[in-house]
């Protein structure tokens, strides 16, 4: 949808943003979005509190915290919804809220509730907003693409969860953004329409979009995301790749998991590891060795498995998931 709530534009006025939403002398032409000391309030009380991230052209940026972090408040701040009460936004150069206007036909927004009237159509809807830019993606393509055409004649109100976020989507992207704000992109869909999903915002990633994506499934962020930002009470504690999260310094250790008989005598296998290696058997004849894996350790654990003249159903090794790490930064607790 449009950036903020604002008034559309036309395809006029569409056609004649170019000139008008040039970037500003001097930026950073790979950086699509900076957030540098963001301040926000709420009462008194600081919900956003120095918060600096970017985001960069062609690049999937995942924005990540539990409820109440300040990561939809940050977006929020992003999309021109809410004014700073200190430090600064840009979005292509531009400030979100005083030239949402310059903005508009450049940036798309899902909003996670949808943002939809409720009373239209679902390609109706789509074809209105589609009118409002210079070149629109087909509406017809974009619609057999998120699987619209089913339900195409179904009021929004009517709609499922799945099939909502999947009109907001389009109504995201038909405009040809160069920047999109994705807040929980594919939530209540179903595998099939999670992978259509999936695929789109590769393609967008592929034409050069800056996608800002906030999702509380893991795995999506781990499959699409080029850069990750973890964000609690109000500020950035960790951000890198997923690659770098899960696999760095300070990323935790890995595992080897275990298939074997039940009630093996552990104690070999322990004095076998160093000290900082936590040996455990959870379910019946299921092993989990945790720590640094290397070759070595595998070794030892087959070693351990042969001198008890067992032979395992499996023995496979894992690295820390995105949601390990998540849950070690901001706590496994209930919030």
């Amino acid at each position: 949808m449009p950036l903020s709530d604002a008034p559309a534009i036309d395809p006029a006025q569409a056609a004649t943003a170019s000139a008008a939403t040039a970037s500003p002398a001097g930026a950073d032409h790979e950086v699509a979005v900076q957030v540098r000391g963001l301040v926000k309030r709420y009462d008194g009380r600081a919900v956003v509190d120095g918060l600096d991230l970017v985001a960069r052209r062609g690049a999937v940026t995942a924005v990540l915290g539990p409820n109440g972090a300040g990561k939809t408040t940050t977006i929020e701040c992003c999309e021109g919804l809410r004014s700073p009460d200190g430090g600064t936004v840009r979005v292509l150069g531009h400030d979100p809220v005083s030239e949402a206007r310059a903005l508009r036909p450049r940036v798309g927004v899902m909003l996670q509730d949808g943002g939809l009237p409720t009373g239209v159509r679902a390609l109706e809807l789509l074809r209105h907003v589609a009118a409002m830019y210079a070149a629109p993606r087909p509406v017809d393509e974009l619609a057999e693409r998120l699987g619209l055409h089913g339900f195409a004649r179904t009021t929004v109100r009517r709609l499922s969860g799945g099939q909502r976020q999947r009109v907001a989507l389009a109504a995201a992207v038909v405009g040809r953004p160069d920047v999109v704000f994705l807040d929980e992109p594919s939530a209540g869909m179903d595998p099939q329409s999670r992978r259509a999903v999936w695929d789109l915002v590769r393609e967008l990633r592929a034409d050069g979009v800056a996608i800002v994506l906030t999702t509380h499934l893991m795995d999506e962020a781990a499959d699409l995301a080029d850069h990750v930002h973890v964000v609690d009470h109000g500020s950035v504690i960790a951000s890198g790749s997923v690659r770098e999260l899960t696999s760095g310094s300070g990323a935790g250790p890995g595992s080897i998991r275990v298939e074997a008989t039940p009630d093996l005598d552990l104690t070999p296998l322990r004095a076998a590891l160093p000290g900082s290696w936590v040996v455990g058997e959870g379910e019946a004849g299921v092993y989990t060795v945790t720590g640094d894996v290397d070759p070595a350790a595998v070794a030892a654990v087959t070693a351990w498995l042969a001198g008890q003249n067992v032979l395992a159903r499996s023995v496979t090794t894992g690295s820390r998931t995105l949601e390990d790490v998540f849950l070690d930064l901001t706590g496994r607790h209930l919030r």
